[in-house]
C-alpha cells in the first residue's frame, strides 16, 4: 500500500509532491488509510511506515510506525486519508527511534508545497523539519497534523521481521537483515524518485 501511495502522489498531474523536495529528504513517512473522526472532539489513527536515507542516498528497510492525534474544533465527520511525511533531517528521525514525538511541539511540521509551481522554484526553501501530506477522495494536497504524535509499533516489527530483539536502530542500519521481498519493491519505488541522477 505504501508504494502505491508513493507512486500516486508523485505522479498526480500539476499537483503532485515536488520530486526536488522527494530528492532533498532525509526519510519519509507512509501512513495508509489514516481515519479522523469528529464530533465536536476530534482524533486521528494511522498506522504506516518510516524509512531512512544514509548519505549515499540509499534506503533502510522500514520501521512501522503509529500516528495517534487530538483536535478541538466543533467538527462532525469521520474521513479516510493517505498521510506521507516528507523529513528535512536524519535527527527528526532518530528522535522518533528513541521514543513518542510530537509533531508541532517536538519537531516543526507544516503542509508542504504542491505542485509545479513548488518544483520550478530553485530555492525550495524547507524551513520545517517536516513537510505534511494527505490524499483523500483522490484529492491531494499539504495538511496540517499539527499535535499528533508518532511512535514506534514494536509489535508490527517484530512481525514483520519475525524476531522479537528488534529495535528501530536496528531496522535502520542492519543492512543484512532478512526481510520479506516486498521491502525491495519499496526501495526501487523510493529510488526511482528520490535519485539525483
Amino acid at each position: 500500500k505504501a508504494i502505491q501511495i508513493i507512486t500516486e502522489i508523485v505522479d498526480i498531474p500539476e499537483q503532485g509532491l515536488p520530486s526536488a523536495l522527494l530528492k532533498k529528504s532525509r526519510g519519509i513517512a507512509v501512513i495508509p488509510g489514516v481515519i479522523k473522526a469528529a464530533y465536536g472532539f476530534g482524533g486521528q489513527y494511522g498506522r504506516g511506515i518510516l524509512v531512512l536515507r544514509n548519505e549515499q542516498g540509499d534506503w533502510s528497510n522500514p520501521v512501522f510506525i503509529s500516528l495517534i492525534g487530538g483536535s478541538l474544533g466543533w467538527q462532525i465527520g469521520v474521513q479516510k486519508a493517505d498521510i506521507v511525511l516528507v523529513f528535512k533531517s536524519r535527527k527528526s528521525i532518530e528522535d522518533i527511534a528513541l521514543g513518542k514525538m510530537t509533531l508541532g511541539a517536538d519537531v516543526s511540521v507544516s503542509a508542504g508545497p504542491v505542485g509545479r509551481s513548488a518544483e520550478a522554484s530553485t530555492d525550495l526553501e524547507m524551513e520545517a523539519e517536516i513537510y505534511s501530506y494527505s490524499k483523500s477522495r483522490g484529492l491531494f494536497a499539504g495538511v496540517s497534523i499539527k499535535g499528533a504524535s508518532i511512535q514506534i509499533d514494536e509489535d508490527a516489527n517484530n512481525a514483520f521481521y519475525g524476531r522479537g530483539d528488534l529495535n528501530a536502530h536496528d531496522i535502520f542500519s542492519n543492512k543484512r537483515l532478512k526481510a520479506p521481498a516486498v521491502v525491495e519493491d519499496l526501495k526501487r519505488a523510493l529510488a526511482q524518485y528520490t535519485s539525483n541522477q
